[in-house]
């Protein structure tokens, strides 16, 4: 797939979508938002893609709204764009029935920190950071940061973080729980494509189905969770690749999940 703001490849049942606006720390254009919604489209209806990997081009992982592209609009509907650009977009990712990591290379800011969040795995390099910037311009938490972020880090560190813009480093977000490991820039590439290569080859219908779980989970009883678990696992015990877990424990040997 071509397309103008991003790189999209795939290779080994590993898909990478590149934010590729480097010039302006991948800021996102109108462009650049409907770009991501058609790659995110792309990996769901790909049955060879099992594992999802989502980084920024240059030394940035996404700075957020391009406010230039704001400012050149003689009028602009905020939630409008909201609704057409950005929920879209974090819609399709919790739902995307594959796992996607964030390779966190940079600076993650406002829709970009949102970005971040709404992936299943975060691995950063000690480059990187992560700042909820709206209050600096006036705005509000959108794209999910305020859904994310009290489940991650509390409600009394989410609400500092909201309205003091405070920027939290890659160590900093890892104590927090925003990221699940910091490497050095130079080995960001290899403990990512390491992770990304594990999920590949793993059982991504069960996995799929525990990311549906989980996320149920945040508005969920005990008792509803109890039947939804029982719910999945018909599921996912009628899966080809549960059969191959089991036909591969008894032979004594790796499973070859087909994803299936």
């Amino acid at each position: 797939m071509t397309y103008e703001c991003l790189l999209y490849d795939v290779q080994d049942g590993v898909a990478t979508i590149t934010l590729n606006r480097p010039d302006v720390f991948n800021a996102f254009n109108d462009q650049q938002s409907y770009d991501l919604q058609d790659a995110l489209k792309q990996v769901t209806r790909d049955d060879n893609v099992r594992v999802v990997i989502l980084t920024g081009a240059g030394k940035a992982f996404c700075s957020g709204q391009d406010l230039k592209a704001i400012a050149s609009a003689s009028k602009r509907d905020l939630s409008e764009s909201l609704e057409k650009r950005y929920n879209p977009i974090i819609r399709a990712m919790r739902n995307l029935p594959k796992p996607i990591i964030c390779k966190l290379n940079g600076v993650a800011a406002g829709a970009g920190c949102s970005l971040a969040l709404a992936c299943d795995m975060v691995v950063a390099s000690t480059a990187a950071s992560m700042i909820e910037v709206f209050v600096n311009v006036g705005l509000v938490l959108d794209s999910g940061s305020s859904f994310f972020l009290p489940r991650v880090v509390g409600s009394l560190k989410a609400f500092e973080l909201s309205t003091l813009g405070s920027k939290v480093s890659a160590e900093e977000a890892l104590q927090l729980g925003m990221v699940n490991k910091v490497v050095a820039p130079e080995e960001l590439d290899a403990a990512v494509a390491e992770l990304a290569a594990r999920y590949a080859v793993a059982p991504t219908k069960a996995i799929g189905l525990m990311k549906k779980m989980l996320n149920k989970s945040f508005n969920s009883s005990l008792d509803e969770m109890l039947d939804y678990e029982a719910h999945c696992q018909k599921i996912a015990g009628n899966s080809a690749d549960y059969k191959e877990g089991v036909t591969a424990f008894n032979e004594k040997r790796k499973p070859e999940f087909k994803g299936a």
